[in-house]
């Protein structure tokens, strides 16, 4: 585990759209100990039902921080290495050794990041999830949820029971 109380990896949804999403995703939030970074605009407000449904009564559990813009949320993790999920990654998610503190950067569903924010100086490699040749991507609580247990998985589940 590193000095963020337990906390080894950083889940950053630049933008995001769908409530459920979210919530979904403050769930893995407090399941695996991840940070959770929500880039605004968000296109819902956060004490909306659905949101509050999908989160359940994980809220209390969660570590969930919110920017008003990319630059603000970068500038609250220095020195971390930043990882852009996009369907034209360069490199699979699978093939990056993870490290604490890294971030794990999504786009908002349905488009995913735009090519500035992918491409953005603070992004080390952009990264793609595997799937069949024709399918244009995967929800987007799904694909973080992928990427946050991969890296979790390489670090022996830390902290797990």
């Amino acid at each position: 585990m590193d000095g963020q109380g337990g906390r080894v990896f950083r889940v950053m949804l630049f933008e995001p759209r769908i409530a459920g999403n979210t919530g979904s995703m403050i769930r893995v939030s407090a399941a695996t100990g991840c940070e959770l970074h929500l880039v605004e605009p968000l296109g819902f407000d956060l004490s909306e039902p659905k949101l509050r449904r999908a989160g359940l009564d994980y809220h209390d559990l969660a570590h969930v921080v919110v920017h008003p813009d990319l630059a603000t949320a970068l500038r609250a993790v220095p020195g971390a290495r930043v990882f852009a999920f996009t369907t034209s990654g360069s490199a699979r998610h699978s093939d990056i050794a993870y490290q604490e503190g890294d971030v794990l950067l999504f786009g908002p569903e349905p488009t995913g990041l735009p090519e500035e924010v992918a491409r953005h100086p603070r992004v080390a490699e952009r990264l793609r999830i595997p799937m069949l040749a024709g399918r244009r991507s995967l929800n987007l609580a799904n694909a973080a949820t992928l990427a946050v247990y991969e890296a979790w998985r390489q670090h022996g589940f830390a902290g797990s029971s």
